[in-house]
């Protein structure tokens, strides 16, 4: 997200804030659509709170490498919406969200929209042939146990991970702990009566820019404590940007 902001008489930011025309410049929605659909429960008030979740969720999975014929799909004639898969050394079935199922029909051929559509005993029958038969033989699973273990992904043998955990500490290596201990922090407000922006705000769990669900990270952080003077506006004022950080 990019506005051109200017200062009203150069004040301190501390004191009165910037002055922001949200007719020049450029507005991205991403940040703003994170912050309203976002429960309660995956807002973060620090780095260090959203690395821990993460590296949690992670330490919770666990990624192998089997033999496609070795997965045996399991349905239950008692529940037409249950479809489970045993994977070799995993001692109960295993449920695959809604993503691991379209990526374990694509690699097996089938129409994924289809299969979702019919009961789960004949689905499973022809993910089975598919599996049976899948020319590629090695398949990559990546189980996440919360409560009941979960089918995250499957994908070829040589598919790389890079973990959340590692995209957030990668940001803290150069924005700390992302609440003013480096020039990188959470961004302030705007008031959209004046217009005047504020960098200077607690984080909580309103203004946060830090996310995460149990299943995906999103970050943004932004300088505003350092304003970029990039000329001048027509009543001589200087034209001031701030520099944001995205993840992903």
């Amino acid at each position: 997200m990019q506005q051109i902001l200017s200062p009203t008489d150069r004040p301190s930011p501390a004191s009165s804030g910037y002055r922001v025309d949200p007719g020049r410049g450029e507005s991205v929605g991403r940040v703003s659509s994170e912050w309203f659909s976002r429960p309660a429960d995956e807002r973060f008030l620090s780095l260090s709170d959203l690395h821990r979740s993460v590296k949690t969720r992670a330490d919770r999975s666990r990624a192998r490498t089997v033999e496609s014929r070795d997965v045996r799909v399991e349905a239950a004639r008692d529940n037409p919406e249950r479809l489970g898969l045993v994977l070799p050394g995993e001692p109960e079935p295993v449920m695959p969200t809604h993503w691991s199922f379209g990526q374990l029909a694509s690699l097996v051929g089938a129409p994924a929209g289809y299969l979702r559509g019919l009961p789960a005993p004949i689905a499973g029958i022809n993910l089975q042939y598919g599996l049976t038969h899948h020319r590629a033989e090695m398949v990559k699973t990546y189980t996440t146990e919360d409560g009941r273990t979960e089918l995250r992904a499957v994908t070829g043998p040589d598919y790389g991970r890079i973990h959340d955990h590692e995209l957030v500490e990668a940001v803290m290596r150069i924005a700390g702990n992302g609440t003013g201990d480096t020039r990188w922090k959470v961004p302030g407000c705007l008031d959209w009566q004046t217009m005047t922006y504020n960098p200077r705000v607690d984080v909580t769990r309103d203004t946060t820019t830090l996310y995460a669900s149990d299943r995906d990270v999103f970050l943004f952080l932004c300088d505003d404590l350092n304003p970029i003077e990039a000329g001048r506006l027509p009543d001589g004022s200087p034209d001031l940007y701030f520099r944001g950080l995205c993840a992903p």
